[in-house]
């Protein structure tokens, strides 16, 4: 929903009633993701839930839903000879939960587009299936909730499963019993988590530092460049980042935020600057962590770390040299090297040609 807000908050300031369609689950190479989503209001569209396969059914379903004020739970799939009929003609089967949004259906929207806005952290539960009040809602916070789902057994056990969820970016359909029942699955409750974006650290100052600042900040991330040197660590020199740090990284990495989501590019290849960040960033819970330099830089790099004292295991993570093989030359191309590197353990890519590879060309996230 990200996508749509701005379009969805003006019509809700407005008082106006609309139709939310939000993909929920999908199975198979479906074109968009969990949380993806089209808002529906007097003939005007914003956004997608499958790039154009199914959005016409989506749409009348949602003008129904924005009339009757009844949300609904639809699926759309393919089944050999009805492929062009049902629309999802990639083969993939997708789920999209249609509900009805107002100020009177969802008072809190307007608290949680600032949040969203305001790069703080936020997610939004809803039945979707089952015996209880579909459509119920809950907008949970890491330290407060607003709304309810139903009993409150099952709003404790939602917002300590949400909280983690949060905590990891994470958006999915959980499932419980009608009193919170962890083991049983008669609901079905979808939640979408509007986290902060990763980060993306770039150590090093240099010309492949500004491509890679661009590419992440077009894959989504919050880039933060640092170099020690004044002279090349600049706002000018790096339009493109979020922040630019003057300090000596490992200096800097010792009091920035690092979790699970975040993405460690060291590209200085000088050993007073590389050994010091690669042994603290090595240490750090970093989705990714890389390092930039020839093989035989590579080998030293590797043998002074050692000899700080990192482990074997330790250094296992190290990417080095940094980026997928794609014959890169210039900053924009080992930039794009780099990112396809980073999609790759995102989402557990081969990295081969498609041509090469067979089956699901979509696979679940690891």
């Amino acid at each position: 929903m990200r996508d749509v807000l701005d379009h969805v908050l003006r019509w809700w300031e407005e008082g106006r009633r609309f139709g939310l369609a939000t993909v929920v689950a999908t199975f198979r190479s479906a074109p968009r993701p969990p949380g993806a989503a089209m808002a529906v209001l007097d003939g005007e569209v914003v956004g997608s839930v499958s790039g154009g396969c199914v959005e016409g059914a989506v749409y009348e379903l949602a003008t129904q839903v924005a009339a009757t004020g009844t949300p609904v739970l639809e699926r759309y799939g393919v089944s050999g000879e009805d492929a062009f009929a049902v629309g999802l003609t990639c083969g993939g089967i997708v789920e999209v939960f249609v509900q009805p949004v107002s100020k009177e259906d969802f008072p809190e929207l307007g608290e949680l587009a600032a949040d969203v806005a305001g790069r703080r952290p936020v997610a939004v539960a809803t039945i979707i299936a089952g015996p209880g009040r579909v459509g119920a809602r809950r907008v949970v916070w890491p330290d407060r909730a607003a709304g309810s789902l139903g009993p409150s057994r099952l709003d404790d056990a939602v917002d300590d499963d949400v909280r983690g969820m949060l905590a990891q970016g994470l958006t999915g359909v959980r499932r419980y019993g009608p009193r919170g029942e962890r083991r049983l699955d008669d609901l079905r409750v979808f939640v979408q988590s509007f986290a902060p974006p990763p980060r993306l650290l770039v150590f090093g100052a240099i010309d492949f530092a500004a491509a890679v600042a661009r590419i992440g900040r077009f894959l989504g991330y919050h880039v933060v460049v640092c170099d020690a040197r004044p002279v090349f660590a600049t706002a000018k020199r790096f339009p493109e980042a979020d922040e630019v740090v003057v300090a000596w990284p490992h200096d800097y990495l010792a009091t920035a935020e690092v979790d699970e989501r975040t993405a460690i590019c060291v590209l200085t290849h000088d050993p007073k600057f590389d050994v010091p960040v690669l042994a603290a960033a090595l240490r750090t819970p970093a989705a990714y962590v890389g390092a930039m330099g020839s093989r035989r830089t590579h080998a030293d790099r590797l043998a002074r770390l050692r000899e700080a004292g990192l482990t074997e295991e330790e250094l296992a993570r190290l990417r080095s040299p940094i980026g997928l093989d794609l014959g890169a030359r210039t900053p924009e191309e080992t930039a794009v090297s780099i990112a396809a590197e980073l999609i790759q353990l995102r989402w557990g890519g081969s990295g081969r040609p498609l041509t090469e590879t067979s089956g699901r060309i979509h696979g679940d996230a690891p």
